[in-house]
């Protein structure tokens, strides 16, 4: 499995389990004697290689944060095409015997290779994205990292929601037409929560919107993407999303002359007559912030989440070829609101299930076995994605959204 759970104005808050981030925290023994930016060596596990866009994704960050540190290319070592078996505990034991003082992985099912490496390795810091389990076991040297990814995907919604409107307005389709398609990899809370936060974007400009979600069952299928991306078309979809990581629905999309929305990266070249917009993670400010964290001898934290404000969660520039007028500004607009907090995602009052208003619930956060509720998500009126841990654990079925294949 891979994200199971979910893939600076530099003063975010920091929990007691070291959500967000700040400057690193109180000495931990993390750095070790003569350590700095000249000697040290920084290891990245990646499930694939860059022709996924997400682990694509990670490298290019790789290689943004290498050049803000003013490191050397010999001071990074990438390792890529490292399944989710113990080839991953293999790796992260070489990156170590290597020299590596500080290793990233970048798939969820790292996770428990990537602990059991950081019990065999206390003096080498092993930082894992997407997982959950570090705020539970609690190991100085080991620790997960997410983003607030669910607000890009709400402000892509809003293109998304625009260009229906357009559509509408140009009799191209009636509002009770207005149906878009999303391909999901898995029904897992970081796929439930990104499909749902594009939708409610959607309808926060297309109040008629509704959409159908079409799941592959693998992160990276070009085939089995492009395969449900045209589904979705042939069953009436008029615009199409993606938590995947292949071209395969922005292909058959540019093919069939569909709007696209993507994600992790641009597809403009390849697309230029479809794509909108793209929302993608920024892992560059937690690189950075962990690193420096090592070379300081500070502890990195537990649990860490990025998000509009530490430049974790972006926007690709707005396609104005395919995207309806007034896009870009109505965007900016929203990510304002989100960051000050006079929007929120998951507004309950935006939303229903079986026709009724949420007020309570409890999300698995501290994950067990029974994957039981633990922890109170609803306050104030919105339901609390990823402050009490940094993946995603959103896993609602709202109305509005149809799933075509359920495999829950």
């Amino acid at each position: 499995m891979k994200r199971k759970f979910f893939r600076m104005t530099a003063l975010a808050l920091t929990g007691a389990m070291g959500l967000g981030f700040s400057a690193c925290g109180g000495d931990s023994g993390a750095g070790k004697d003569g350590l700095s930016k000249d000697n040290i060596k920084i290891g990245l596990i990646c499930l694939h290689d860059d022709n996924s866009t997400y682990d694509a994704n990670f490298i290019k960050a790789m290689d943004e944060a290498k050049k803000n540190l003013g490191l050397k290319d010999s001071q990074v070592i990438v390792k890529t095409n490292v399944p989710e078996t113990s080839e991953c505990k293999e790796a992260a034991v070489d990156l170590a015997d290597q020299g590596c003082n500080i290793i990233f992985a970048d798939s969820f099912g790292h996770e428990s290779y990537m602990l059991e490496a950081a019990e065999q390795f206390p003096d080498v810091q092993f930082c894992h994205a997407t997982g959950t389990l570090a705020h539970t076991e609690k190991k100085s040297n080991f620790h997960d990292a997410f983003a607030s990814i669910y607000q890009g995907r709400y402000l892509a919604g809003i293109a998304a929601g625009l260009k229906l409107n357009e559509m509408i307005d140009a009799g191209t389709i009636t509002a009770d037409k207005a149906q878009m398609g999303y391909v999901g990899a898995f029904t897992y809370a970081e796929v439930i929560s990104g499909y749902t936060s594009f939708y409610l974007g959607a309808k926060s400009v297309c109040p008629s919107v509704t959409m159908q979600v079409q799941f592959t069952g693998s992160w990276y299928d070009e085939t089995a993407e492009k395969e449900a991306a045209t589904t979705l078309i042939n069953k009436g979809c008029v615009l199409i999303s993606q938590h995947a990581d292949s071209m395969g629905a922005p292909t058959a999309c540019e093919n069939a002359n569909v709007p696209n929305i993507s994600y992790n990266g641009s597809t403009k070249d390849a697309c230029p007559n479809t794509f909108i917009v793209s929302s993608r993670i920024n892992w560059a400010p937690y690189y950075e912030y962990a690193v420096n964290c090592v070379l300081e001898g500070k502890d990195i934290g537990y649990d860490w989440t990025g998000d509009l404000s530490t430049g974790s969660v972006v926007l690709t520039e707005v396609n104005e070829q395919a995207a309806a007028p007034g896009t870009q500004e109505a965007i900016n607009e929203a990510m304002e609101k989100l960051k000050n907090g006079s929007v929120h995602v998951f507004d309950t009052a935006n939303f229903t299930i079986a026709g009724a208003q949420l007020t309570t619930y409890m999300a698995d956060v501290d994950t067990d076995a029974n994957y039981e509720g633990d922890t109170e998500a609803i306050k104030d009126g919105y339901f609390h994605e990823s402050e009490s841990r940094s993946a995603p654990y959103f896993d609602l079925r709202i109305d509005g959204i149809t799933l075509l294949n359920d495999m829950y």
